[in-house]
């Protein structure tokens, strides 16, 4: 399960580009990456932070966070809101740039990474996912379903207040998205009580997941939660949700070639303080086509997924990466947790 939070690292402009870098590299050293492993991060990173310093006037961010408990690698994602990429495959070409330099910065990303995802178009900017593994017995095996997230503290907070959890079983997976009321160390501590509780005692029933978490974390500050159950065996997604966690089912109309989607309903209440006396689960279709969306207050509830042509194509975590990027409000803690069946 790889549940950890991201951390943030703000580049305005070019002068925070040496310490940004320091700054990683000690956090990949700390996540006991190797030797070979922390020179890979420093050429991706140094690119990334080039890539920004040309593309953008108006700077960027890096988000960082280990991979696994324990820890397995470390991701490492770019965001950028410059002018984006007509063409990003052409891009990632050797000798090709837009800016008149050498062109070799995104192969040579691609290449020092076990993971390479990259987003951009025009008018949006670019995103840029990877992921580097302490071996090639740390990478991810195959799932029906990939998920991915990004969960980030409120700005000068150390401590996130939102938190998640995902169980993996025969038939496919559980699902929790958390956020502690407020944000700092208390919300993170009724965030991380309901995880704990939800981990320890697994149930297949979201709605009385949910009920379990509320009796556990009442000397809490409470928290808005999500529970969801993916059988992919029975095509079959249930959910429960108590507070304002927002959430989408989108689903790729092949004959139409457009999304749609289907809003996620929560009963109103705080888990820890107050419930509906009775709450039941939903149920809608889950096949190849599908992907989920939840997300805490923390990201605007206004965002569209068919502004981003073929996003929904990208890895879980790109999308996430996306919508952080252009709809976090920055007054809040973030989480975008993204699941999507495989075709």
């Amino acid at each position: 399960m790889d549940v950890n939070q991201h951390y943030r690292f703000a580049v305005p402009d070019r002068s925070h580009a040496s310490l940004t870098k320091k700054d990683i590299t000690r956090l990949a050293e700390s996540f006991a990456l190797s030797e070979g492993a922390v020179g890979k991060v420093n050429i991706i990173v140094s690119e990334m932070l080039t890539n920004l310093e040309k593309h953008t006037t108006q700077g960027g961010e890096l988000l960082v966070k280990a991979i696994g408990k324990p820890i397995k690698g470390i991701e490492i994602i770019s965001l950028d809101n410059g002018p984006g990429m007509a063409d990003p495959e052409r891009m990632l070409e050797d000798g090709v740039s837009t800016y008149g330099s050498a062109g070799e910065g995104l192969g040579a990303i691609r290449r020092q990474s076990d993971v390479f995802d990259l987003y951009s178009q025009p008018q949006v900017g670019t995103v840029i996912l990877t992921r580097v593994y302490k071996s090639a017995k740390s990478l991810p095996s195959a799932r029906r379903y990939e998920i991915g997230s990004v969960m980030v503290p409120k700005p000068k907070e150390v401590d996130c207040g939102d938190g998640y959890a995902v169980i993996h079983h025969e038939r496919g997976a559980y699902l929790l998205a958390l956020d502690g009321l407020g944000h700092g160390t208390h919300a993170q501590e009724a965030a991380q009580l309901a995880v704990k509780t939800f981990c320890e005692n697994p149930i297949p029933d979201p709605a009385q997941a949910l009920q379990v978490i509320h009796n556990g974390i009442r000397r809490t500050r409470g928290a808005v939660g999500f529970a969801a159950s993916i059988d992919i065996t029975q095509n079959k997604f249930t959910y429960c949700g108590i507070g304002n966690i927002a959430g989408k089912l989108f689903s790729m109309e092949s004959s139409l070639g457009c999304l749609s989607y289907k809003n996620v309903i929560s009963y109103n209440g705080i888990l820890g303080h107050n419930v509906p006396g009775t709450f039941n689960n939903q149920s809608l279709d889950w096949n190849r086509n599908k992907v989920l969306i939840v997300h805490s207050d923390g990201l605007k509830s206004r965002w569209d997924l068919s502004r981003y042509p073929n996003l929904h194509r990208h890895s879980p975590t790109t999308i996430a990466a996306v919508l952080y990027k252009d709809h976090s409000r920055q007054t809040d803690d973030t989480l975008v947790l993204v699941c999507k069946a495989k075709p």
